[in-house]
């Protein structure tokens, strides 16, 4: 019976102690995954830039990765916060008056009730949605801060990855034990990944909430900026997407009694709005990051529950890279490739 030698009882030993280490790590900083990854995402899409102020011009480190940072923040953060806190004031007013919402709708579903008999809105149901508002009120405050902290985080990290950029690419290249070529084909996959989705989904976003914002004019919806930004956000939900923006639109046209502009838009909304999403989604993200329609559908929805608003970007990249990770164990260690290249 052969006898293990010392060397592989160290290096398991090793393993054991560095995965343990690894775990103990995790789970004390794991509030803090979603800044690193926000930080990470920024930082594929400004490096170019970074390497272009250090290399062609010769500036300094410091003053690029400012310069870059102040640029990103005005650029991609400060529409994206004024754009929330407008939301913030309308939700919160909303769940403050949940009770005088709830009894306006509920007027409004009383009357169908009566036209055709039937019990759409009981007294239970009313009920419990008061007791959701009433309960939300606390987290949407308490998402609001964590979202500010977990922005400060982000740019604290990102100022590091960007001045020492080149050193963290080459330590992944020196730590990864894979063959080089599959080291390359991760880095070149996982940056392709977070362009697709970094840059796919606020298009996308954006441009539903154009052709939305087109519809809430033509048609008089009151304070149509409003519902732009509704319908921005919500393209971005699973699923539903902005269908959580103009049905409710269209439910105020009906409560107004404008029943004829109340079905108009929600033909506009389930027949142009959500095509457009449809559409341009997934053939957006496919040509810029090859990503496959069912990834980014289950991937937002993953990446959601995982890390918040973060996860629209990183819930299609980690079933990306669970399908890439399998291409390349199959590459370094397949059995029968392996005989293949390498016959007796």
């Amino acid at each position: 019976m052969s006898s293990i030698s010392n060397n592989a009882i160290r290096q398991v030993l090793l393993l054991v102690i560095i995965l343990l280490l690894g775990m103990v790590l995790f789970f004390q900083l794991e509030s803090f995954i979603p800044a690193l990854l926000g930080a990470y995402t920024m930082f594929v899409l400004l490096k170019k830039w970074m390497y272009i102020l250090t290399g062609r011009y010769k500036w300094k480190k410091a003053l690029s990765a400012s310069l870059l940072m102040l640029l990103s923040f005005i650029i991609i953060l400060l529409p994206i916060a004024l754009l929330v806190n407008m939301m913030s004031s309308k939700i919160n007013f909303a769940l403050q008056h949940t009770s005088s919402v709830l009894n306006a709708i509920e007027q409004f579903i009383h009357k169908y009730e009566l036209r055709y008999n039937v019990e759409l809105f009981s007294q239970k149901n009313i009920d419990q949605l008061t007791s959701w508002g009433t309960a939300t009120l606390p987290r949407v405050l308490g998402a609001t801060f964590n979202s500010l902290t977990t922005i400060a985080i982000m740019y604290f990290i990102l100022y590091f990855m960007l001045t020492d950029g080149r050193k963290m690419e080459a330590a992944f290249h020196e730590w990864i034990p894979l063959k080089d070529e599959n080291v390359l084909l991760l880095r070149r996959e996982t940056n392709s990944l977070v362009y697709s989705n970094a840059i796919g989904i606020p298009l996308i976003a954006l441009l539903q909430g154009v052709i939305g914002l087109i519809g809430y004019v033509a048609l008089g919806v009151n304070e149509p900026l409003f519902w732009f930004v509704v319908t921005c956000i919500a393209s971005m939900i699973p699923v539903v997407g902005a269908t959580l923006a103009y049905v409710p639109a269209a439910i105020l046209f009906f409560a107004n009694g404008m029943n004829l502009r109340g079905i108009i838009l929600l033909a506009y909304g389930f027949g142009v709005i959500s095509t457009v999403d449809s559409f341009f989604r997934f053939w957006l993200q496919k040509r810029i990051g090859d990503v496959h329609p069912l990834i980014t559908a289950f991937g937002v929805i993953i990446g959601i529950s995982l890390f918040g608003f973060i996860g629209l970007i990183f819930g299609p990249i980690l079933i990306s890279l669970f399908l890439l990770l399998i291409k390349i164990y199959v590459s370094e260690f397949s059995v029968n490739k392996n005989k293949l290249n390498n016959p007796e």
